[in-house]
């Protein structure tokens, strides 16, 4: 996927990704600047091999969830998903081998390319939104996972909202909404989550489960269904 079979090396870049993460964010993004921040998300290399490292629990059970969303997506008989803000695509490869049909959303051009290489590889079809250019479209998909995104925005409460128009009505938004301020995670830039609930019961989202185990997760269904 990226280009280097030694697998040593790999995991030294994975190993050492977040602080190089870190030190990439505090030497290019100015405090309140979302196109420098829009820059970073879209240029940076060292977020696939970050989120891979996270995604293979060795120092993190986070990624679970995936798992829960999966098992409340069957639950309901949802067929048709949608990652926003799908990083390494590590959802979409789990949902897809439970036979939802699968969309990845994001805003790094890096990111979406490495997950369309990872697929491909698979023989894994699926839909790519790059979220700098293309609206989500309306009324598409069941369900909805954003996993560890909305810390990374500065008003969430605006970005749930082309989210609420592309979920059915029935359907569900699973994320996980909480952070804590971190120095090895500058781009955590959100911690009060209260607008971002009040604009979801505004439009008609409300929380119909909540994981006591899994730090943060929670699932809004849309009302109408």
């Amino acid at each position: 996927m990226v280009g280097c079979d030694d697998l040593t090396e790999i995991e030294r870049k994975c190993r050492s990704a977040l602080h190089d993460m870190r030190d990439q964010w505090n030497a290019e993004v100015k405090k309140g600047d979302p196109t420098g921040a829009l820059n970073y998300y879209d240029k940076t290399t060292h977020y696939s091999y970050e989120l891979m490292w996270w995604h293979s629990l060795v120092e993190d059970q986070g990624p679970l969830a995936y798992v829960v969303a999966l098992h409340l997506a069957l639950q309901n008989g949802f067929k048709d998903s949608l990652d926003f803000g799908s990083g390494v695509g590590s959802g979409s490869v789990l949902f897809s081998k439970h036979g939802f049909s699968i969309t990845l959303a994001d805003v790094s051009s890096t990111l979406l390319d490495f997950s369309r290489r990872r697929l491909q590889a698979r023989g894994i079809p699926a839909t790519f939104i790059d979220l700098k250019t293309t609206e989500l479209p309306a009324g598409k998909y069941d369900l909805i996972t954003a996993m560890d995104v909305f810390e990374h925005i500065a008003e969430p409460e605006k970005a749930v909202e082309p989210i609420a128009r592309t979920l059915r009505p029935g359907g569900i938004l699973f994320g996980r909404f909480s952070a804590e301020p971190d120095v090895d995670h500058p781009s955590h830039i959100t911690y009060d989550f209260g607008p971002t609930f009040k604009r979801l019961a505004e439009l008609g989202l409300h929380e119909c489960w909540r994981d006591e185990w899994l730090w943060g997760h929670q699932a809004f269904r849309k009302s109408g269904g």
